[in-house]
């Protein structure tokens, strides 16, 4: 396929990249007008949406993208279980991760049983102290307690040894899961997940759902299997769009790709969400202080963080009592605690950042960046793995070593083209690691600390070359291009038409230029505050997160007197003035002459 020309002469910008039409070639002069719907159809169409399928995806629904869940492996098997605890009120325990994912699937299934007249308890594990997934130990007290069957959600794929535990305990253990699986499945009732490797192609073509999304469907299978049974003769069946707002929230905060049935959900979940219902979420969105109905990035940048933070640094039951209390006191309560855990939970990741970058000039030549130190919490490495991912541009881990030396946990984050996932899978299986898995852009792993420097060989050697293929091929994707005076509010609200947006649908991005610089200054932590004038004589306002240090920070900032650029980002409302009004989130710049 030969290779798509660069757009506005940028064969490479100041981050390096050459800039491209992600689709088509949308320019104008500042009247959206001239585009019109156009816009939202060539954002559609660019994203892989058929001609055909348009109005399918300009209002994603449940109707449209849903599919059967009985075409999951074990799917049936599950409900039917599930269905005869409720019906003989067998005592049920939900057994969930400690991150946002987990949390919203917890909550899911726990609301789901209420709906149904059933109580269910919950066991949240303590990152610290159990670390990742079911424990045998922790299976099997719940088991002595009562509980004759075990829901796992968002953990579970790769426990064989607990899941054994408890299976020849004859407890009965569903595994949820959406995290990659081996060959060989654990012994348990039913695992449903439709990254198994047994999968039908229908199946595993919703690899890429969060946890909680596959709970929904699980949940859609469990009141169809009840009705089936007449259990709803008489009483009303359980509204499970209510649900929908958990399934946005912990399919965004989990970075899940949000592409077929996962903009659904999230598109429909927002509307849930935004009727406040959940007295947990509606106390949870105020304590963000959000002033209007949460988008989807506010799932990702200040509702997730938050729950992520009774698991990270505080009390991990903390998301799941928030999301399924009744009591508006108690949710106002857990909402402020956990918003003071998350500014905690800042402190903390900081402090470990600094000491993370500290390292990076000693690995400069690593395909792979592995960071590690004694003492560092675990509840943040995740987070600062992420954050050098985004420095370096490459595949990037964290561990916290014990400090006496024992064993250490670690995180990874991974770049598009590189499956992480797969790698850290593979390492464990060849004996490098305790324990370890994941899903294509993140993973966890539990490491002797001996073998630290021997692991990071092993991986920078097996991605060497596919790191060295996606760096390659990196390229800045644009949908659009235009003078500074179209770049407006309701060219914001327009561009909007095509989401949700996410991992696997990205954003729009817009290049706007020529311009020269008025103002470039820094502010906050590292970030870079620009305003810059074009040639239609209309000025925009700009901001580059995390950026004054980089390459293209310092030439803005140094280097751009007398010079004339094209900006490139996304577009955005800043609303913090007495009227709404569109600035660019700046993620590159190149020079236009």
């Amino acid at each position: 396929m030969a290779t798509r020309p660069a757009i506005l002469g940028v064969e490479r910008s100041l981050s390096g990249k050459a800039w491209r039409w992600r689709g088509g070639n949308m320019q104008m002069d500042g009247d959206i007008h001239a585009l019109g719907h156009d816009i939202v159809t060539q954002l559609l169409l660019s994203r892989g949406v058929s001609i055909e399928e348009l109005d399918k995806h300009r209002q994603p629904s449940l109707r449209e993208f849903l599919p059967d869940p009985s075409q999951f492996n074990d799917m049936d098997r599950a409900a039917e279980r599930i269905a005869e605890a409720v019906l003989s009120q067998e005592t049920i325990t939900i057994y969930g991760d400690y991150d946002v994912d987990g949390a919203t699937s917890s909550a899911l299934m726990i609301r789901l049983l209420r709906m149904l007249g059933h109580d269910a308890r919950h066991y949240i594990p303590d990152r610290l102290l159990e670390g990742y997934g079911p424990s045998g130990e922790a299976l099997l007290k719940i088991g002595e307690e009562g509980s004759s069957l075990i829901v796992t959600v968002d953990c579970g794929a790769m426990a064989h040894e607990a899941l054994g535990l408890a299976h020849d305990a004859g407890i009965d253990v569903i595994v949820v899961d959406h995290h990659k699986c081996s060959p060989d499945l654990p012994r348990c009732f039913a695992l449903v997940n439709p990254n198994r490797l047994d999968e039908n192609d229908l199946a595993a073509s919703h690899g890429h759902l969060a946890a909680v999304g596959v709970a929904f469907l699980l949940a859609v299978a469990v009141v169809r299997t009840l009705r089936e049974r007449g259990f709803f003769d008489g009483r009303s069946e359980p509204n499970l769009i209510s649900l929908l707002d958990l399934v946005a929230l912990g399919t965004v905060a989990d970075v899940a790709a949000i592409r077929g049935l996962n903009r659904a959900f999230v598109a429909q979940g927002l509307k849930v969400m935004g009727k406040r219902d959940n007295i947990g979420m509606a106390a949870l969105i105020d304590a963000s202080r959000l002033k209007a109905a949460p988008k989807c990035s506010d799932c990702g940048f200040a509702l997730g963080p938050r729950i992520n933070a009774g698991g990270r640094v505080g009390e991990a039951t903390l998301g799941v009592r928030l999301l399924t209390t009744h009591d508006p006191d108690e949710a106002r309560a857990i909402a402020e605690q956990l918003s003071t855990l998350n500014e905690e939970r800042r402190a903390i990741e900081a402090v470990v950042q600094e000491e993370a970058e500290a390292q990076l000039a000693a690995q400069h030549n690593r395909s792979v960046i592995c960071v590690a130190g004694k003492g560092w919490h675990p509840g943040v490495i995740g987070i600062v793995a992420g954050r050098i991912k985004e420095k370096t541009g490459k595949p990037s881990l964290a561990l916290a070593l014990d400090t006496k030396g024992g064993q250490g946990k670690g995180s990874g984050r991974s770049i598009p083209g590189v499956d992480l996932g797969a790698a850290i899978i593979a390492a464990r299986e060849a004996g490098l690691l305790v324990a370890g898995g994941g899903h294509t852009m993140a993973a966890g792993m539990t490491i002797d600390s001996g073998r630290l420097d021997e692991f990071a060989d092993w991986l920078d050697e097996r991605l060497a070359a596919t790191v060295a293929r996606a760096n390659a091929e990196q390229t800045m994707l644009l949908d659009l291009s235009l003078a500074p005076g179209g770049l407006t509010p309701e060219l914001v609200e327009t561009l909007e038409g095509a989401g949700p947006y996410g991992v696997g649908w990205p954003g729009p991005r817009i290049a706007v230029g020529p311009v020269h610089i008025v103002k470039a200054d820094i502010v906050g932590n590292d970030h870079l505050r620009v305003i810059a004038a074009g040639q239609d004589g209309r000025s925009l306002k700009a901001i580059a997160f995390r950026a004054a240090s980089s390459e293209m920070g310092q030439s803005i900032l140094h280097g751009a007197k007398g010079r004339r650029l094209w900006l490139a980002g996304r577009a955005k409302i800043d609303d913090w003035g007495a009227r709404p009004a569109a600035e660019m989130h700046l993620e590159d710049a190149a020079w236009a002459d």
